[in-house]
């Protein structure tokens, strides 16, 4: 039971980190100068979306939620497979 205990208060917290992370990424996201600094927050903010679904199947127990993590990851695999290929012909 105290297995169980510490993992549940593990990802509780993680998932508290993770979206502080994010609010911080869509500052920079907001502000940033260029567009690579954008692309990059943007790259970023994806990843801490996988990184919460994973922490919040974790959380529940429900392993349902890992297909839509790996769903995002080739969806951002591929944006960021476009976007670089565009600023590189826009050069």
């Amino acid at each position: 039971m105290t297995d169980f205990s510490v993992l549940h208060t593990a990802s509780a917290v993680s998932l508290v980190i993770l979206i502080i992370s994010m609010f911080v990424v869509f500052i920079r996201l907001q502000r940033g100068p260029t567009l690579p600094d954008r692309i990059i927050s943007l790259d970023v903010f994806s990843t801490l979306t996988i990184g919460i679904i994973a922490a919040y199947t974790v959380y529940t127990g429900n392993p349902v939620f890992l297909d839509a993590s790996v769903i995002v990851a080739v969806i951002t695999f591929l944006g960021t497979v476009a976007i670089a290929r565009y600023l590189e012909r826009r050069r």
